[in-house]
């Protein structure tokens, strides 16, 4: 399928690898200018090698933390019209909430509700003017099923959900649509670092751990990343248009409710 994308830039964040990589280098090989934003300025110059190399299309880059005013305001210095804004950033450590401070929330809303929000806020009147946007936030299955370790995770998220339910239906009139995409377990070096604890629980190694995880996923699997950014492109398409506000799930099934 064509997805009628090719020509348009797009923004997407924590793009040096993972899952926000594997949306970049999706929207990418549909003919999607995109420009990249990580802190490691070596990974995401060698993230965005790969992606020019493998496609062909203009890549750029904006090294700082999205999370940050700083880090927002160089992303938009690189793009700031941005047909397509990807919004993605780490989760913040799990943990027992009895040990989060102030300051621990803060950091959590800051990087996976507030950065969002502001980006949309920079881009989405312009998306509005030229009649064309596609926004997607890169969330967590947890949004659907709460994990108790990922309480910081939860909360903000949620928040994030809430804001963009309304905020959809106000903008889909002018052909933008702004749609949450839910990632249960995928093979990504964050998944291997959130299981580092229940392989030390168990007395097992972490690639140990990942096997028997594997194991409880209807699936038996994890995900792979390209099927996330493949998930992405078509949210971002020409044909997408009449779909807002979801919150769509990846997760090999792992969520058992009827809704």
């Amino acid at each position: 399928m064509d997805l009628g994308i090719a020509g348009r830039r797009a923004l997407v964040c924590a793009a040096s690898k993972g899952l926000g990589k594997a949306c970049a280098l999706a929207l990418a090989r549909e003919g999607v200018h995109v420009t990249l934003t990580a802190r490691s300025a070596e990974t995401l110059e060698a993230t965005a090698a790969e992606i020019r190399s493998a496609t062909g299309v203009t890549v750029t880059t904006a090294v700082g933390d999205i999370a940050t005013e700083e880090g927002r305001a160089a992303a938009l210095a690189a793009c700031p019209d941005p047909d397509i804004l990807i919004n993605n950033a780490g989760g913040p450590p799990p943990g027992d909430f009895h040990h989060w401070e102030r300051e621990d929330w803060i950091r959590a809303l800051d990087a996976n509700m507030l950065a969002p929000i502001f980006l949309i806020k920079a881009t989405v009147d312009g998306m509005i003017g030229r009649r064309f946007g596609r926004i997607v936030n890169i969330t967590s299955a947890a949004v659907k099923a709460p994990i108790p370790i990922l309480g910081l995770s939860n909360g903000a998220r949620a928040g994030l959900t809430g804001f963009i339910a309304g905020l959809s239906r106000q903008t889909v009139r002018h052909n933008v649509t702004i749609n949450n995409l839910l990632p249960g377990p995928f093979e990504t070096d964050r998944l291997r670092k959130t299981m580092e604890g229940g392989a030390k629980a168990a007395g097992r190694s972490i690639d140990e751990e990942m096997a028997a995880r594997r194991l409880t996923n209807p699936s038996g699997r994890f995900g792979d990343p390209e099927e996330f950014g493949a998930a992405c492109a078509f949210l971002c398409s020409a044909q997408a248009g009449y779909m807002t506000g979801q919150n769509v799930l990846l997760d090999g099934g792992a969520y058992a409710g009827t809704l």
